[in-house]
Order: C-alpha cells, then sequence, then structure tokens
C-alpha cells in the first residue's frame, strides 16, 4: 500500500485520519480483486478482469415498460371506482362532484403519487428499504404499511370471493336471484317471507349468499360455500404472485385490460338501454351549491387518497423493479389520469344501468298503485270524477299517473294517508343512493335480470369484478412481500405460500354469518386513518427530514430533466397542510358520528343501523393502534439508540472496475463520499444529509463525478446500468 495512503498515516499516527472509499481507489493500483483490501468477502474473482463478477443481488425487472404500466394501472383501479366513485358522485352534485375530486388530483394525488414513484425507482427497496434510507427514525413507516396492506388484504379477497360464488352460480337462466323462491306450506305454496317483503336480488345476496346473522354478536358459525370461495381466491392470488414479478405481471396483461373490454361492452349495452339517458343526464345535472360543503372535499379527497393507492406499499414496491432512468414523472401523470378517466367511465356506465333500473322501478310503482286506485274507485272509496278522462288504465303512463295523484292528494287532502299511495316519481328512484357492496351485488344485478341474455352479461360484470379484485390484490401483496424479501432475504416463493396461509385462516373471520359486519369494520377503520398518516409521514420524511431541494436535485441527476417547481411547493407546503386537515377531519368525524354498522334483520326484511358493542369497538381501535404501532417503537428505538439506523452501511460493488461487495459496519468515525455519475441513469441513490461527504475543496458532491478514472460505483444498491435478471 503506498506511503502516503492513509491508511498508512493511521497506522504510524495517533491523528485521527477521514478515510473514504472515494481516498482508497484513488490512492490503490487495480491489482487484482484478490488482493484487494475491498474484496471482503475472500471471493476469487475471474481471469479476466473485464468480465462481470456478479457478487451482489440483482434484482428483478420488468419485461417491458408497457408491462410495468398495466401493473401500476391494475393496482390503482380496483373496486372502488365502479361502486364507490359512482355513489359519491351521485351523492355530492352529480357533475359538480367532478371538479374539486380533479383539483384535488391535481394538488395532492399526482404529486404523492410522482413522490412513491420516486423514492421506489430511485433506492430500489420496499417500503421498509425506502424509509429506513431517507428518514432511519421514520423507518417504522415501511412497517405501518405492510401492516395496513395484511389488514386490507384479509377482507379484500373476500370480496373477491363473494365475485367468484355469483361468477358460477351465473351460468344459469333464468339467474338464481331473478325470482323470490316458493315455499309450500301445507298444500299452499307461497313466495318467502322474507323476500316478499324486500326483493329478490336482496334476498339472495343476504339470505343465499352471506346467510346473514342479525348483528355483530351473533357469530352463527362459518359459511361453508365462502369458506371454499375464500379458498379459491387465495390460491389464485397465490398462484399470481408465487413467482414475484415474473408471475404477477404476466397475469396483468389480462387482469388489466379485460375490466376495460367489459366497461366498454357495458357501456354500449347500457347507452341502448330504455332510460339510460335519464341516469346519465342525472349524474351531469350540476348541483353547484354542493361545492360549499366541506364534506364534498374530505370525500373527494379520500377518494384520491385510496383511488392511487397511496400508502399501501405496492406503487414503491412495483416502481423498485425499474431503472434507475425511467421517467417516472410521465408514469405518475398517466397513471393518474387512466384512473380518473376510468372512474369517469364506470359511472357512466353505473348511471345508465341505474337510469334503466330506475324506469323499470317507476314502472313497478305506477302499476302498483294504479292496482289499489282502481280498487278504491270500485269500492267507491273514491270518486271517478276524480280520474281526468284522458287517462286509460290499460295503458297508464307515469305523466298521467302523476297527474291523478296530485288531484286525489288535493281533494282528498284530509284523508289522503289512508289510501298509502305513492308518488312514483322517477326523480326519487334516481337519488337512492347505493353504494359498495349494494350496488354491485343488489342494485347491477336487478338491473341485470331485465337484460336480453342476461345470464351473459352477468358473467361478464362479475368476471370482471374477480379482475379489478386481483388487480388490486397483487399490488397489495407486492406492498407486503418485496419489503419483507429485501430486508429479511426470505425467499419469495416461501414467504408467498405463508402469507397466503395465514391470511386465509385469519380470513375465516369473514366467512362467518356474521362476516359481512367484520368487513365493514375493517373497511372503515383499518385503512382510513392508518393510511392518511402514512402518506403524511412520507411526506414529511421527503419534504421536511430530508429536503426537498435535495431530493428535487435527486430526481434531476435520475431524469436526466428538472421537475417542475410545482412539485417543489406542492411536496413542502400543500400536500402536508391538506392531508393534516384530511386526519383532523376523520378524527373528528370519528367522534361526531358514533361507529355503527347496517345489519340485516331477517324479521322485518330490512336494514336497521346498530352501534357497535364494547368488545367491536376495542377491536376497532385496535386495528388503528397496532397498525401505527410500529412508528414511534422504530422512532424511539432509533433516537435513544437501542438499534442502529443502518447508517454506517454501504453497499459497494465492482463489475468491470466498479465496486460490487457489501461493506457493513464502518466505524461511526469513518465518512463515506459518494462520488455521482454524470449520466443520470447512473447516479447514485438519494442519501440522508448526514451520510454525504464532501471533500476538500468540493462544493458539491455532483462536481466530482470525474475525480476518478473508474468514475462510477454505486451507493447503496444496483446502478440502473447494472444488467438485471431477465424475467
Amino acid at each position: 500500500m503506498p506511503k502516503n495512503s492513509k491508511v498508512t498515516q493511521r497506522e504510524h499516527s495517533n491523528e485521527h485520519v477521514t478515510e473514504s472509499v472515494a481516498d482508497l481507489l484513488a490512492n490503490e493500483e487495480p491489482l487484482d480483486y484478490k488482493n484487494s483490501a475491498l474484496n471482503v468477502g475472500g471471493v476469487p474473482p475471474h481471469k479476466d478482469i473485464n468480465e462481470t463478477l456478479d457478487l451482489g443481488d440483482e434484482r428483478p425487472a420488468w419485461n417491458s415498460k408497457l408491462q410495468y404500466i398495466l401493473a401500476q394501472v391494475g393496482f390503482s383501479v380496483g373496486l372502488g371506482n365502479v361502486w364507490r366513485f359512482p355513489y359519491l358522485c351521485q351523492k355530492n352534485g352529480g357533475g359538480a362532484y367532478l371538479i374539486p375530486y380533479f383539483i384535488l388530483l391535481i394538488i395532492i394525488g399526482i404529486p404523492l403519487f410522482f413522490l412513491e414513484l420516486a423514492v421506489g425507482q430511485k433506492i430500489r427497496r420496499g417500503s421498509i428499504g425506502v424509509w429506513n434510507y431517507l428518514c432511519p427514525r421514520l423507518g417504522g413507516i415501511g412497517f405501518s404499511s405492510i401492516l395496513v396492506c395484511f389488514f386490507v388484504g384479509l377482507y379484500y379477497n373476500v370480496i373477491i370471493g363473494w365475485s367468484i360464488f355469483y361468477f358460477f352460480k351465473s351460468f344459469q337462466y333464468p339467474l338464481p336471484w331473478s325470482e323470490c323462491p316458493l315455499i309450500k306450506n301445507g298444500s299452499v305454496t307461497v313466495v318467502e317471507p322474507e323476500c316478499d317483503k324486500s326483493s329478490a336480488t336482496t334476498y339472495f345476496w343476504y339470505r343465499e349468499t352471506l346467510d346473514i346473522s342479525n348483528s355483530i354478536s351473533e357469530s352463527g358459525g362459518l359459511n361453508w360455500r365462502m369458506t371454499l370461495c375464500l379458498l379459491a381466491a387465495w390460491l389464485v392470488v397465490g398462484l399470481a404472485m408465487i413467482k414475484g414479478i415474473q408471475s404477477s405481471g404476466k397475469v396483468m396483461y389480462f387482469s388489466s385490460l379485460f375490466p376495460y373490454v367489459v366497461l366498454f361492452c357495458f357501456l354500449v349495452r347500457g347507452l341502448l338501454l330504455r332510460g339510460a339517458v335519464d341516469g346519465i343526464a342525472h349524474m351531469f345535472t350540476p348541483r353547484l351549491e354542493k361545492m360549499l360543503e366541506p364534506q364534498i372535499w374530505r370525500e373527494a379527497a379520500t377518494q384520491v387518497f385510496f383511488a392511487l393507492g397511496l400508502g399501501f406499499g405496492g406503487v414503491i414496491a412495483f416502481s423498485s423493479y425499474n431503472k434507475q432512468d425511467n421517467n417516472c414523472h410521465f408514469d405518475a401523470t398517466l397513471v393518474s389520469l387512466i384512473n380518473f378517466i376510468t372512474s369517469v367511465l364506470a359511472t357512466l356506465v353505473v348511471f345508465a344501468v341505474l337510469g334503466f333500473k330506475a324506469n323499470i322501478m317507476n314502472e313497478k310503482c305506477v302499476i302498483e298503485n294504479a292496482e289499489k286506485i282502481l280498487g278504491y274507485l270500485n269500492s267507491n272509496l273514491l270518486s271517478r270524477n276524480l280520474i281526468p278522462h284522458h287517462v286509460n288504465f290499460s295503458h297508464l303512463s307515469s305523466a298521467d299517473y302523476t297527474e291523478m295523484y296530485n288531484v286525489i292528494k288535493t281533494v282528498e287532502e284530509d284523508g289522503f294517508s289512508k289510501f298509502g299511495l305513492e308518488p312514483c316519481l322517477l326523480e326519487d328512484e334516481l337519488n337512492k343512493a347505493v353504494q359498495g357492496t349494494g350496488l354491485a351485488f343488489i342494485a347491477f344485478t336487478e338491473a341485470m335480470t331485465h337484460f336480453p341474455a342476461s345470464p351473459f352479461w352477468s358473467v361478464m360484470f362479475f368476471f370482471m369484478l374477480i379482475n379489478l379484485g386481483l388487480g388490486s390484490m397483487i399490488g397489495t401483496m407486492e406492498g407486503i412481500i418485496t419489503p419483507i424479501v429485501d430486508t429479511f432475504k426470505i425467499r419469495k416463493e416461501i414467504l408467498t405460500v405463508c402469507c397466503c396461509i395465514v391470511a386465509f385462516l385469519l380470513g375465516l373471520l369473514f366467512v362467518q354469518r356474521s362476516g359481512n359486519y367484520f368487513v365493514t369494520m375493517f373497511d372503515d377503520f383499518s385503512a382510513t386513518l392508518p393510511l392518511t398518516i402514512v402518506v403524511i409521514l412520507e411526506n414529511i420524511a421527503v419534504a421536511w427530514c430530508y429536503g426537498t431541494k435535495k431530493f428535487i436535485q435527486d430526481l434531476t441527476e435520475m431524469l436526466g430533466f428538472r421537475p417542475y417547481r410545482f412539485y417543489f411547493y406542492m411536496w413542502k407546503y400543500v400536500s402536508p397542510l391538506c392531508l393534516a386537515l384530511l386526519v383532523t377531519t376523520c378524527i373528528i368525524q370519528m367522534f361526531i358520528s358514533p361507529p355503527g354498522y347496517n345489519a340485516w334483520i331477517r324479521e322485518i326484511a330490512g336494514e336497521r343501523y346498530l352501534s357497535y358493542p364494547d368488545w367491536a369497538m376495542g377491536i376497532c381501535f385496535t386495528l388503528i393502534t397496532v397498525a401505527m404501532l410500529p412508528v414511534p417503537i422504530v422512532f424511539i428505538a432509533r433516537q435513544f439508540h437501542l438499534v442502529s439506523d443502518g447508517s454506517n452501511t454501504l453497499s459497494v460493488s465492482y463489475k468491470k472496475g466498479r465496486m460490487m461487495k457489501d461493506i457493513s459496519n464502518l466505524e461511526d468515525n469513518d465518512e463515506t463520499r459518494f462520488i455521482l455519475s454524470k449520466v443520470p441513469s447512473e447516479a447514485a441513490s438519494p442519501m440522508p444529509t448526514h451520510r454525504s461527504y464532501l471533500g476538500p475543496e468540493t462544493a458539491s458532491p455532483l462536481e466530482n463525478t470525474s475525480s476518478n478514472p473508474n468514475g462510477r460505483y454505486g451507493t447503496g444498491y444496483l446502478m440502473a446500468t447494472t444488467p438485471e435478471s431477465e424475467l
């Protein structure tokens, strides 16, 4: 070793000497790997120095950009686009809702989605590795993301199980939910009372599918049919995930594109239905006064937040398999706009079908009430003089019935209530807000019973739901598996199988007769508040701990262009403020509205709102606490140096003159300097401030790129120029 080496100086001097990897390379001749001081593993070299030495773990990569985009689209576009967005649009002013939604998509959705894509692509690790790397004291964010993903995956796959059940039930004509079942009472055959009081589709959902109990306290045992469907759902997810992105990426080609085929088919079919125009007109009729209500902005922000899958870790996991020169800014904008367009497309389909259903139900209402009026006329309870002369009961239109109804109501003002007549207004039917399972498994199924070739449309619809759910589940599982594999080096196949088995066993909670109430509980409490907190901590970790200017500089090196200054202000001020307001309103809403659920009461064949019992409330708050617990635990442990924050770990790699070997646990007084390449695709991963080293007479590490002839070696992880394993 040369005499002027700092290592030699350290041996002959008591003075403190700061040694960096760059200093070692600058003073050493690359004689051979075996004798190199950096060959800490003692791995014998190849004979040819130009041959690649793959001593580090190679990371899989996407086969194509299309496969990656479809994976992100499949994760972000899910069941919420079909049954949550249309409900919010209907509830919050129709077309007026699209305005706050689009505004919040621009100032919250796209910037935060871009942020997650960028950190995953730059650092090339899952959520645990990313946040440990950027801000070690907030490293608990990654663990919280995993827990939230696990909670959501438990009940989300149950919905896929329900869709599988309906899918197989759709292969019969007539559809099994098209008519109420008949029961024999002695020699008399009567309609099932519970079905007669509600409707055929409602009865099939609550009684035949769920066989639901009257409350969350009545377990009722396992529903064996739903148990088998849940098992099938986890088998499908496990097979899709078993080989990582090698298998899940190929599944995405179908699971991401097929729903669009079905939506377009339904849109064309829906527009040809009688009354479809009424539904679409109702959707796009804006009630602008709604925009002044704070609730519409809160619900729009929540929908933007969940529509893009922020905070789950799936976005970070998928982007971590990208090359570092990939234009993730374009990806963020493209996927966000595709998500928005999909929501609007799904809303058009839903409102076209609901418009058709509303006309069917309105006609049914007119016929039933006209029969009542005829009965009153025949029994002389009503005078025939009250009936307009042009009214023909054999061809009674909605307008004629409305006119007749208003005349009777005006003349018989005092005793009108005894007739039990309903107004039968189309607007009332269109205003019935239906969301979630009520939209997919009750309202939509009822509308499809009136379609020509109804089994075909039913099969297509539920196959679409299965694919939408599968795309989201793959992203959710990636949010669990990728960070654990990256951090603990567990075989992905073994971890996937173990996760699916454990999740299935815990998921039995949701397939007992009271399971639907637990699905509602987990949906309300395991995701909304914890995920919002996770994302605001992610924003703080990047914008305030790591530094927005530094992060933008890293992005400039990585992408080859400087992101718009718009993102600086969004990340630094606007997004944290909006997220803080969202968290505050969520907490206030929880205390204002006592937590509860809609229970299906068999005796009245209807829903009744019930409050959660004390033990259920304990579960609700446990879900929130457990999901957020890793954040303070990791912060305290690292603040008081109870565990290492990993800041002294340097990954170095040789590849044709570049280092490719891990040097771990450097001494605390050893600073490391990271020499960044001028080539954007080979820029080093972002590092926390205390880990950067500025050499003497150096203004910036970015200006020091040509100081070494061998010039570029990875800091932290493999460079984008490192060939990845082919899928």
